[in-house]
Formats: structure tokens, sequence, C-alpha cells
């Protein structure tokens, strides 16, 4: 091929979610709601912890920051899907379906990356509670962010550089509502085993690696909490509690697209939608509602903004 892209496909068709007008209204209805919902919740986290000093603590800046990866993350699928659903044909460039694949790619990575920061975090307050402010001190939290956001970046683009000059030549509908790699790959008019089984290493292994170290590092932290007076360790298995609970929603869906050997249109375009629509919305309502402090900090910020508007 010269190293050249010899590509005569110049958009991709999408074939939705349903061709039932019920269901599409139904869609339509819950996930704009979803949406607004989850884009109105993650920016009040970050206006809050901004805003309010007493969260200016590690914790708060790490939840701050993937209150704005939820925040693009969402945003990347969600809109589109929600204007195609009554549309006969949806459409999306080549070069737009290149960018939903780097940016969900790259947002996705720098998550996990923070989900483990986030129980680092935990794991030295916990279990280290006299040296907590000597580990996580500032400098800590903004080399974590640094990390995180480095190395998403370097999982979008290393993927990206092996697809992005893939050959299309006729074949252009993909059987679902956004822009992925497995789907996308089956549509280049060249031999894609070697790619398909990149994409499963580089994101369906690492994903499922990092489910495994997170549930690991949730044990041993909750064994650890059993040994404290009930006091301390009802707070502390809260905490945990709600941090558990957005691990298993944010890799329950990605280890099933990547590593999953049998896959089935229905229950793929399911687990998508609630990945791009459903857990932005459940991450600020899962923190902010099994967190007292937050609530609190949370009122006081939005009573200092209907003052102003006043």
């Amino acid at each position: 091929m010269d190293g050249e892209n010899h590509s005569i496909v110049s958009q991709f068709v999408f074939l939705g979610l349903s061709d039932s007008w019920e269901i599409q209204c139904l869609l339509f209805v819950s996930s704009s709601v979803l949406y607004v919902v989850s884009i109105l919740g993650n920016m009040l986290i970050l206006l809050t912890v901004t805003f309010d000093s007493h969260l200016h603590s590690p914790m708060y800046i790490l939840l701050a920051n993937l209150s704005l990866i939820d925040l693009g993350f969402g945003s990347v699928t969600a809109p589109k899907m929600i204007c195609d659903l009554f549309r006969k044909r949806k459409l999306i460039s080549f070069g737009g379906c290149i960018a939903q694949i780097f940016l969900i790619h790259a947002f996705g990575g720098t998550e996990m990356v923070l989900l483990i920061a986030m129980a680092f975090d935990r794991y030295v307050a916990i279990c280290k509670p006299l040296h907590y402010l000597t580990i996580m001190n500032s400098r800590m939290c903004i080399f974590l962010l640094i990390v995180a956001w480095i190395i998403g970046l370097i999982h979008s683009l290393v993927q990206l550089a092996f697809v992005v000059n893939l050959p299309f030549c006729g074949p252009n509908e993909l059987d679902s509502f956004f822009c992925d790699l497995p789907r996308f790959i089956k549509l280049a008019c060249t031999e894609t085993y070697r790619l398909q089984f990149m994409v499963t290493a580089n994101s369906g292994f690492i994903s499922l690696g990092s489910f495994c170290v997170l549930i690991i590092s949730y044990i041993f932290i909750l064994v650890t909490v059993q040994k404290r007076s009930s006091g301390a360790s009802s707070k502390a298995l809260s905490t945990l509690a709600a941090h558990i609970t957005v691990v298993v929603l944010f890799f329950g869906p990605l280890i099933f697209f990547y590593t999953w050997p049998f896959p089935t249109s229905s229950l793929d375009k399911f687990l998508a939608i609630f990945d791009a629509v459903l857990t932005p919305f459940l991450n600020p309502v899962i923190y902010t509602f099994r967190n007292k402090e937050m609530k609190l900090a949370m009122g006081r910020v939005c009573s200092q903004i209907l003052k102003k508007l006043v």
C-alpha cells in the first residue's frame, strides 16, 4: 500500500439502536434527561471542589478530575446518539469517526489510571493515616493526575497509530451508534486478525488487569478496616462502597466489549448505552449521596450562586 491510505470511504453509516418508534421515543427521553443531569451533576462537583476550601484535599481533587473526565467521556457519543435517534441515515465522517475513537480511549485510559490513584489515596488514608499528609501531599496529587492524563493519551495514540491508515474500500455500515475499534477494524479491506488481537491486548487485558488490581486493593483495605473501631470503619466502608460501585460500573462494560469471545449486537448496544449515558450520571450520584461533606459543600456553593443571581 506504499504507506498511504487508499480508502475510498469518506463516511460511515450507523445502523442505530432500534427501528421501533416507541423504543426510539423512550431512548430519546431517558437519554436526554440522563445526559443533562449528568452534565449538571458533574459540573456541580467541579464547582464545589474548586470554590469550597473545605474540599481542597487529594480525595476531592481526584474526584473533581473524575467528574471532568465524565463530562468529556459522556459528551463524545451521547449528544450524537440522541440527535441521530430520529434520523433515517445516521452518518459520521471518516475524521469524525477517528476523533470519537481517540477521545473515547483517551478519556477511558485516563479514568482507569485515575481510579487506581483514588484507590491508592484511600489505601494511604485508611491503612497509613498518620502518614497521609506526608505521602498524599499536593505534589503527589498533581503527579498522579499528570501520569493519568499522559497514560490515557499514550494508550489512545498507540491504538490509533495502527488503524488510522487502514484501507476502507466499500463496506461502511457500523452496527452501533458510535465508532469504536472492534467494529471499525472489521470494515477494513485487509487482514485484521493481528490488529484485533492488539486491540484485545491493549484495551481488554489492560481493563481486566486494572480491574483485578483495584478489587484486590479494595479487599486488602476492607480487611484492614475490619480491624479498626466500628465508628471509624463505618465511615470508611461507606466511602469504599462508593468507590467499588464506580469501579464495577466503569470496568464491567469495557471488559465485556474487549474480552468476551461471543459478542452479541443487542447486548453490546445495551452496555454501550449504559457506558455512554448512565455511568457518567451515576458517578456524581454515588459520590454525592454517600458523602455528607460533599452534600454540605454543594449546599454552600448553591446558596452562594443563588445569592449572586438574586
